[in-house]
Order: structure tokens, then C-alpha cells, then sequence
């Protein structure tokens, strides 16, 4: 998510900041800006968009010579991507300065207790209240890093906080809590930032900070201690890998990373969603409770990826609320004459929020008089501008361009709008929601599981490098997983590659199966939907007589697939409607190491591009 970096030291620390945000680009951002301390004051630039605008403002107005500064790339989340919202944010009397990763989940009744004591908080954003409080701390203490310590503990959510005061020139203070960030430890100057890449050009030695810990940088050394103010234990390391693979955190690939911040992410999307009674509480879903009472059906337009989101999205939303859902590919949705009105609802899913099809087709719905509401991944995008409603996920940037983090954090995304329209319509009582909220709340810890444990399915896929054609098939909602496996082979590997219903095997596409033919299965739970689960195992003993080889995902206890699984890949069992965020993540990784293991460009398949802004 957003780049953060701090310095102090004999160089300049703008030089050094502005380096090294340049060096954190490839994360996605959408807005920046600088501080620094010199002559006892507190100097401050930033801009929306691109770091070139922040440059230019630079040499236009250029800040003074200082040995102290912080410096901030914002993916924005609250607030748009505005010079007003751009980091860092500081107190009224322009003596604080803060930069922020994360999300502050209680900022709105910290911002109405400052509003009521007299300050003034121009920007839209949780990041603000942070500073004033600094503020307010720190002229009781005169200490920042016990001011920080005690504002940490005032803070609900997932953060990384960097903070300079006008009054201690040479100190840079930082916090973390579930939010990373490390200290770069160079001769008598000391970096820290939210990613080793922008520092790895001065020096290779880190000191990784641990959970809810704060550190304090000095010109004579950095002291790190616990929120509770006791010192704090830290792990020192040795940074080998190069400048570009750093920007990678060490991965061979973008997308490997990104399959390894699917926890986070998932973890992420749902901060700040459930308050503390265990209500839905989706402050960005501005649609009157009224209206949502009175829609009667709903449409998801989606292309690609998401599309494949919007199908699992269908079985939850019909199952929670009971009404009827449509999934439409957006690229076709306008031209059939879909009927909508009023009382339609038109779910809009792009990671990009610039998706040209699903853009127009959410124009054509609001035409005709529905209401729509995106699910998008970039705040400030076209496609949430244009809706009347949004649910942001929040996956941070994803750069490459075959989808992963996103994929689940959609699908966390429309849980979570199937959840609230039952919630608001009365056909899921609190405590029923409450129960599906828990099991959301513990995904993000069944997916690091799987994920330590997918060597086998790493081997398998390099064994299969050689094979030409890979058949998926799923029932339920595993169905639409068995198509993103497809996909994602498709993209990565330019294998053909189908996903099917696995129970319209005999309608078709059982003339394909052939000897040694891999087939994969993604196999539903046997204790959610026992009927099935026995017809899918049938399917399985249907190809296996047939000579297909057979890879079959299953969770873990069901022991029907063992006798017919040449190939058996276990997850944690789920329920039913949750498998997706779990099944998924095999099928991810099988794609990615078959493509490598062919040769190919993982982040950059051949004739792909991130966002498709052309119809």
C-alpha cells in the first residue's frame, strides 16, 4: 500500500526521501508529499498524482536545506487523491507532521472529541486526527516518542504512523501495528521507511520492528519500545537481494508477493466494517437503508476476474437476502436490453475502477433509473465516482497484471454487500451475520495455512510443464473457482485451459478427457453440501476411468476423493459459501509456477494490460 519513508542524517533529507519514494513507486500511489525540519520550523510540500507533480512543486517552491525529514506516496482510502488528503497531514499550529499507512477504524469519534475542543481538520482523512493529537500529547511530555506511545493507544485498527515535530529537529519517531515497517541502519544516519527497497541504495543492515512497537531516530542511535513504553526485543538482519528484487521483498515476481499478501489483504478489506456489537457498519455504502429495502433484484456487471467474483457473489447474496442476482459480463450487458429500473440494484466489480465495459455498463443502469454500487480497489477511480454507492477493497496496489489479492478481496467485498442487504432487509438475524463476520474475521488465517503448505502443488505444476491442454471442473461456488484456475492458466501459461460445471460432464465436454489428460477438481465440502460432494466424486471416478490424470482440491478430513486422487491438494475445511477464498489460492500458485516453469513473464503476460480502458 502507501510508500513511507523517514531520515536522519549529514545528507539531504529531501534528496534522500524523494530517492527513496521514487524507489517505492512500483507500489501504486496516488498522491505524495515531503517535511522537513530546518530553522526551527517545519516545511511541508505535496501533491496529488504522480511524483513528477510533487518535483515540479519542488523546483518551483523549493523547501529548505535540512538533515531531518519524512516523506509519504498515498494510496488513498479515506478521501480522494487530493492535494488537501495527500500525506503528511499536520496539527493547526504547523508544528507536527504525520505519514500513514493503514486504516484508523475509530478516527470519526477521535476527529467529533478534537472538533469539540477547538481544532480544525481540513482533510477527508482518518490520518489527520493522528497529528493533532501528537500535538496535544507531545506539549504535555515534550517527549514524541511517549507522545506517540500514548496515542497508539488510544488508535483501533491496522497502522504504520512516521512523525516529526518542529521542536525536536533531530528526532523521526515511527509506530506499527499490523502494518509493515523497518529501520535502515546506516554510519551515524538511520532510515526508516515501509519497505527496505527505498533505503538499499545506502545501506543493507535493517532492523525489523515488531507488533505494536514504537522507535524513536536519533543521530546517536534508534530505541525501540512496546506501546506500553517497555523495551522492546528486535531482529537485525542483512539485506542481499538486489535494488529491483527488494522492490519485491525478495520475491522472484510481483505476483508472487502478491499471492503471499493475500492474508493482509483479506485481513484489510474487512478493518473497519464490523462495529463493535458485530453489525456491518459500511460507512461507504450511501445508499438509504430504504431503498435498499425496496430493490428486488440485483445485477452484477464485472469482466475477466471480477466477473468470476460476481458468479461466487450470486450464491451469497441469493442464500443471505433472497433475491434474485444476475451476473452479466459488462462487455455484453448493454446490448441485450437488459431489463432494470428503480427498484434494480447493479453491483459494478473492477479492481482498477477504469474497466471501459463495466464503465458503460453501469452508465447505461444509472440511465435507466437503477442504483449501482462498485466494488473497486482505487479510490478516487471512475467507475466509484459515477456509482452511487461504493465498497472499497483493500488489497493495495496490485501490479501484476494477472489478478490474485484483488480476486479474494472482491470476494471478501461482496460477502460483506450480501451480508449488509440482509442485514438491512431483516432476513439474517445479528446473530447469523455475526457468525458469518467470525468465520470472514478468521480467513485471513486458514489462507496463510494453505499457502505454507503448497510445495507439492509448486512440484506438481512444474511436472506438468510439458502438457498442452489442463481441464477445470467445480460444483457450487466451486465452479466459478474452477474457471479462475482456467483463467489464470490461460493468462500465465497461454496453455488452453477450460473450466467447467462438472455436471455437465456427459452434456459435452467428457469427449475431451483422454489419457493422462490432467484434470483439476475442486471438490465442495461434504458436510455442507453432501449431495454434491457425492455426485462431484462420481464425476472424478468418471474421468479416472477414462485415463485423465486427476489433481483434486479437497478439505482436509474428506477421505471419499482419496482412492480416485492421483494428486490430492488439502485446505482447511470452510463453510460453503467461504471455500472460494480458500480453493482459489492453490489454483493461483499451480498457475504461476507452470508459467515460469515454461519460461514466461508472470507480471507481464504477452498482449494483457492492467486495466482495459478500450471496449
Amino acid at each position: 500500500m502507501c510508500g513511507i519513508v523517514g531520515y536522519v542524517g549529514p545528507q539531504s533529507a529531501l534528496d534522500v526521501v524523494m530517492a527513496g519514494l521514487k524507489r517505492l513507486e512500483y507500489r501504486g500511489y496516488d498522491s505524495a508529499g515531503v517535511a522537513v525540519l530546518a530553522d526551527g520550523g517545519l516545511a511541508t510540500a505535496k501533491r496529488a498524482g504522480k511524483l513528477v507533480n510533487l518535483d515540479k512543486e519542488l523546483s518551483e517552491h523549493p523547501l529548505p536545506s535540512a538533515a531531518t525529514g519524512i516523506g509519504h506516496t498515498r494510496w488513498a482510502t479515506h478521501g480522494g487523491p487530493t492535494d488537501a488528503n495527500a500525506h503528511p497531514h499536520l496539527d493547526n499550529a504547523g508544528r507536527v507532521a504525520v505519514v500513514h499507512n493503514g486504516i484508523i477504524e475509530n478516527f470519526a469519534p477521535l476527529r467529533a472529541e478534537l472538533a469539540e475542543r477547538g481544532h480544525e481538520l481540513p482533510s477527508e482523512t482518518d490520518t489527520e486526527v493522528v497529528a493533532h493529537l501528537l500535538a496535544e500529547e507531545y506539549s504535555a511530555c515534550a517527549d514524541l516518542a511517549e507522545a506517540m506511545r500514548l496515542v497508539c493507544g488510544r488508535l483501533e485498527g491496522a497502522f504504520t504512523l512516521v512523525a516529526v515535530h518542529a521542536d525536536a529537529p533531530d528526532v523521526v519517531v515511527g509506530a506499527r501495528r499490523n502494518s509493515p515497517l523497518v529501520v535502515g541502519v546506516g554510519e551515524g544516519e538511520y532510515f526508516l521507511a515501509s519497505d527496505v527497497a527505498a533505503f538499499i541504495a545506502h545501506t543493507r543492515d535493517a532492523v525489523e520492528l515488531g507488533q505494536d512497537q514504537v522507535v524513536e531516530l536519533r543521530r546517536d542511535g534508534v530505541t525501540v519500545t512496546g506501546f506500553d513504553g517497555s523495551p522492546a526485543d528486535v531482529r537485525s538482519y542483512h539485506v542481499d537481494w538486489d535494488a529491483s528484487a527488494a522492490e519485491k521483498s525478495g520475491y522472484a515476481s510481483f505476483m508472487l508477493k502478491e499471492i503471499a499478501e493475500q492474508p493482509k489483504a483479506v485481513a484489510d478489506t474487512l478493518l473497519g466494517r464490523i462495529d463493535g456489537s458485530g453489525t456491518l457498519s459500511l460507512d461507504e455504502v450511501r445508499i438509504p437503508a430504504a431503498v435498499l429495502r425496496e430493490v428486488d433484484k440485483v445485477v452484477v456487471v464485472a469482466c475477466g476476474t471480477a466477473f468470476h467474483a460476481g458468479l461466487i457473489a450470486k450464491y451469497a447474496i441469493e442464500h443471505w437476502t433472497r433475491i434474485p442476482c444476475e451476473v452479466e459480463l459488462a462487455s455484453e450487458f448493454r446490448y441485450r436490453d437488459p431489463i432494470l429500473d428503480q427498484q434494480t440494484l447493479v453491483v459494478a466489480i473492477s479492481q482498477s475502477g477504469e474497466t471501459m465495459d463495466t464503465l458503460m455498463a453501469l452508465r447505461h443502469a444509472r440511465e435507466q433509473g437503477a442504483r449501482v454500487l462498485a466494488i473497486c480497489n482505487t479510490n478516487g477511480s471512475t467507475i466509484p465516482r459515477e456509482s452511487d454507492a461504493v465498497l472499497y477493497t483493500h488489497a493495495g496496489p496490485e501490479v501484476a497484471v494477472a489478478s490474485t489479492k484483488a480476486f479474494l478481496t472482491q470476494l471478501v467485498a461482496c460477502y460483506l454487500v450480501a451480508l449488509y442487504l440482509g442485514q438491512v432487509r431483516g432476513t439474517k438475524y445479528g446473530d447469523e451475520i455475526g457468525d458469518v463476520v467470525r468465520d470472514l474475521s478468521g480467513i485471513s488465517g486458514v489462507v496463510e495455512r494453505v499457502l505454507e503448505t503448497m510445495d507439492p502443488v509448486r512440484e506438481l505444476a512444474r511436472s506438468l510443464a510439458h502438457k498442452n491442454t489442463v481441464l477445470f471442473l467445480g460444483r457450487h461456488v466451486g465452479h466459478p473457482v474452477a474457471l479462475e484456475g482456467a483463467l489464470k492458466l490461460k493468462e500465465l501459461a497461454y496453455m488452453h485451459a477450460e473450466g467447467f460445471a462438472a455436471g455437465e460432464l456427459k452434456h459435452g465436454p467428457i469427449a475431451l478427457i483422454e489419457e493422462d489428460l490432467p484434470v483439476v477438481v475442486v471438490v465442495p465440502s461434504p458436510r455442507g453440501r453432501s449431495v454434491l460432494h457425492d455426485k462431484i466424486v462420481s464425476n472424478i471416478q468418471e474421468i479416472r476411468a477414462r485415463g485423465a490424470r486427476t489433481v483434486v482440491i479437497a478439505e482436509e478430513g474428506d477421505e471419499a476423493v482419496v482412492p480416485y486422487a492421483d494428486h490430492l491438494v488439502r485446505i482447511p475445511a470452510t463453510p460453503t459459501l467461504l471455500q472460494p477464498l480458500v480453493a482459489t489460492v492453490p489454483l493461483q500458485i499451480f498457475a504461476c509456477e507452470l508459467a515460469t516453469a515454461r519460461g514466461n513473464e508472470v507480471d507481464q503476460p504477452r498482449n494483457l494490460a492492467k486495466s482495459v480502458t478500450v471496449e
